[in-house]
């Protein structure tokens, strides 16, 4: 029984300090908290294209005739 309890103490501990709550993610200073704030963003919003040029779906299909050479049909 005690060792659920601590590692239950350990297991929020850890999540607790992941989260910003016991370590802020961000600085104090309204300044260098906007360049980090404007920095994350931007990353969010190119993850999606880094998705897709992962995973090819930016690429052509080249399995249908018509987008291959354009002169088989």
């Amino acid at each position: 029984m005690g060792r659920k309890l601590i590692l239950g103490a350990v297991a929020a501990v850890g999540l607790t300090a992941n989260s910003g709550c016991l370590l802020n993610q961000y600085s104090s200073d309204p300044n260098v908290r906007m360049q980090q704030l404007l920095y994350n963003s931007e990353d969010l919003r190119q993850i999606g294209a880094e998705w897709r040029r992962f995973w090819f779906n930016d690429q052509p299909g080249h399995l249908t005739p018509e987008r291959i050479h354009g002169g088989i049909i």
